[in-house]
């Protein structure tokens, strides 16, 4: 009997010690991969101090929709944070009940994105938070018209002085993008069960979550999602190999190249971060994918020209649903009361 008993201890030591060292590996490869963790700490970002003044600020301004012309619609609008930071929509609805061009991208982790928008137009978050305010078909707003709103209301500008200490005459359409971009800093999302597994905690991923991971290294898919975001780091044509179908990759829509009017950028879009892919449905920048595995397989067809069978598209969606983490809490602010001085909503 004692010997018996010696003898599945050893084999049960092998075991543990074969899934250890599979773990080790796997975690050495995609790292070597380029893959990252977020981090717990809030990032830097370039010429914006972040201090809590403006952080409440740029809460209070991300939530209010007095920013747009009609008083309807406010950042929050596309970028709900309670549902991922998107609007779950193929296309957003904006100024007039237009239906937007492109599917809204999530708020969360942007701050870890090369630039922003799907052609990477604006360089930061601060850019970012100018363009959908002055777009006729989302917030239809003006820069003035911002200006004449914020000023109207005493606690905006007594908000705005805090914010932004010493200067002459702190509310302006920059400050207003530079509080919102500080707010935004704040929305990242540690600790997914992928981060966990990535510093050590060999449980946090399924068996089948590894499975898919592996599968996401060797397939290729880090050629164009690595990095702490998984994606947001560079641009690549949609449709590599073989382009996808009208529906999905909408021939109007040539991405980066309206930007910079470069032949060769036809239909290039900024790889598609993929922190939190499970709670942003619809996919693509044309939002006509609903089901996170189908897009898998169209990206095995058109990025990497490889059919993937069901049960390999499904373990990469799988592993996909371990990169959703901890969401930030945030707690929706009381706005500033308007005046009389305020511009009355143009609907």
């Amino acid at each position: 009997m004692r010997k018996t008993i010696v003898t599945l201890s050893v084999a049960l030591t092998v075991v543990a010690g074969s899934v250890a060292a599979s773990d080790a590996d796997l975690r050495a490869k995609a790292k070597s991969a380029g893959l990252e963790v977020i981090p717990h700490s809030l990032p830097a970002v370039a010429d914006n101090p972040v201090t809590r003044e403006k952080i409440e600020l740029g809460q209070m301004l991300f939530f209010d929709p007095r920013l747009s012309a009609s008083g309807v619609i406010s950042c929050n609008t596309c970028h709900n944070l309670a549902t991922g930071g998107d609007d779950n929509l193929p296309t957003s609805v904006g100024h007039g009940w237009q239906m937007g061009p492109r599917n809204s991208p999530t708020v969360l982790n942007a701050v870890f994105n090369k630039a922003q928008f799907w052609d990477g137009r604006a360089e930061d978050l601060k850019a970012q938070a100018k363009g959908p305010i002055q777009a006729g078909v989302e917030m239809a707003n003006q820069p003035e018209m911002v200006v004449i709103t914020l000023k109207s209301m005493p606690e905006y500008v007594e908000r705005f002085g805090r914010a932004f200490p010493g200067e002459a005459d702190p509310v302006s359409f920059d400050n207003m993008a530079k509080a919102i971009e500080a707010f935004e800093v704040t929305l990242i999302t540690p600790a997914s069960p992928f981060d966990q597994w990535l510093e050590g905690n060999d449980p946090a991923l399924t068996d089948d979550q590894k499975k898919g991971l592996a599968l996401f290294i060797d397939k290729g898919c880090t050629a164009c999602h690595s990095g702490v975001n998984l994606g947001g780091q560079d641009y690549f044509p949609f449709g590599l190999i073989k382009r996808p179908g009208a529906d999905i990759l909408p021939p109007e829509d040539k991405g980066r190249f309206q930007v910079t009017q470069t032949a060769t950028d036809e239909y290039v879009f900024r790889a598609a971060p993929l922190r939190n892919i499970a709670l942003t449905a619809p996919y693509f920048h044309s939002g006509q994918i609903w089901d996170l595995k189908q897009a898998v397989a169209v990206m095995g067809i058109a990025q990497l020209g490889s059919e993937m069978s069901d049960e390999e598209a499904g373990l990469i969606a799988g592993f996909l649903e371990g990169l959703t983490g901890e969401q930030p809490r945030v707690e929706y602010p009381v706005l500033p009361v308007e005046t009389a001085d305020t511009p009355k909503p143009r609907l």
